[in-house]
């Protein structure tokens, strides 16, 4: 799937949801399917996202925008291109970016995928992942977000970044991509890195280093309970609040917000992703403060008031 192919099926999933769209627009949509198989093939990927959020409230756009006047939205609506009006391709656009698309295996904004691999071992995906996999030439290219791969035989399989490469044979090891490098982190085993240049360092068991543009930073020892999420938790030792939220924003669709004043609250604790809510009504509970919630996709944070 290409590039511009992806986009044009996101910008027509726009109009559609927008309720903008006119009859001519339904028929230009079908003759653009109908123009080129690639095109329904990826039409028909972009519905199956769609139907994934179906049930998400038609409430969030407006709530996102304060309920704006309708002179206002329209005018919002022709400065954004419709799309910032639409909470599915909204939501869909977050959690899965055009790159995403073209991507063999993927997850959404907190779902968590393992899959067992021929030789006995296996690729897990975290949460916003994409990943193109050809296992004929033991190679995985890591589009964006988090994987943990585990390879317990001797013959290697390449993980391409867009920073760099690694060669994981007899290991474990977590790769995640950010906009600003990839953070490596050897669970077990020793993992050759070939920075951008060409450059070739080996990670052993117990090593993080950052992988950029520039090369491979120095590695710095790690605790294995950072990696929680390959089990389903969320792990917090006397973290800052404001790092703990922003680690669990990434599991969560919507909107989450808190109060600068809470940033240097500390957490303690291990917590199932499989729950975010409860995660979040555990901290406000715990520390004394006060959830507010539009809708399930609109959280805010805020220290409880005291009574006077």
């Amino acid at each position: 799937m290409s590039r511009d192919v992806a986009r044009a099926a996101a910008q027509w999933l726009a109009l559609l949801e927008s309720g903008a769209a006119t009859e001519r627009d339904h028929a230009a949509l079908q003759h653009w399917r109908d123009s080129h198989p690639q095109h329904e093939q990826t039409w028909q990927k972009a519905e199956a996202l769609r139907q994934r959020f179906s049930d998400l409230p038609h409430a969030l756009a407006m709530a996102s925008l304060d309920r704006p006047q309708p002179g206002r939205r329209a005018v919002l609506k022709r400065a954004l291109g419709i799309a910032a009006l639409v909470p599915t391709a909204w939501l869909v656009s977050r959690q899965l970016p055009i790159e995403a698309w073209r991507a063999d295996l993927h997850t959404a904004t907190g779902e968590r995928k393992r899959m067992p691999l021929a030789d006995g071992g296996s690729l897990q995906l975290n949460t916003a992942t994409a990943v193109d996999v050809d296992l004929a030439q033991r190679r995985i290219t890591l589009v964006d977000g988090e994987l943990a791969l585990n390879v317990p035989g001797a013959a290697a399989m390449t993980v391409r970044t867009r920073y760099g490469e690694l060669s994981v044979s007899q290991a474990d090891v977590c790769v995640r991509q950010q906009a600003s490098g990839c953070l490596v982190s050897v669970l077990k085993g020793s993992v050759p890195v070939r920075d951008l240049s060409g450059q070739m360092t080996t990670l052993q068991g117990g090593q993080q280093a950052q992988l950029k543009a520039s090369g491979l930073g120095a590695w710095v020892p790690f605790d294995v309970l950072q990696l929680g999420w390959r089990d389903g938790v969320l792990t917090a030792q006397n973290q800052a609040l404001g790092d703990f939220l922003r680690d669990l924003e990434r599991y969560r669709p919507g909107v989450l917000r808190w109060e600068p004043s809470l940033e240097t609250l500390r957490v303690t604790g291990s917590f199932r992703l499989d729950d975010t809510d409860r995660i979040l009504n555990l901290l406000a509970s715990t520390l004394g403060l006060e959830l507010h919630a539009r809708t399930r996709y609109w959280v805010t944070l805020t220290p409880r008031k005291s009574l006077t």
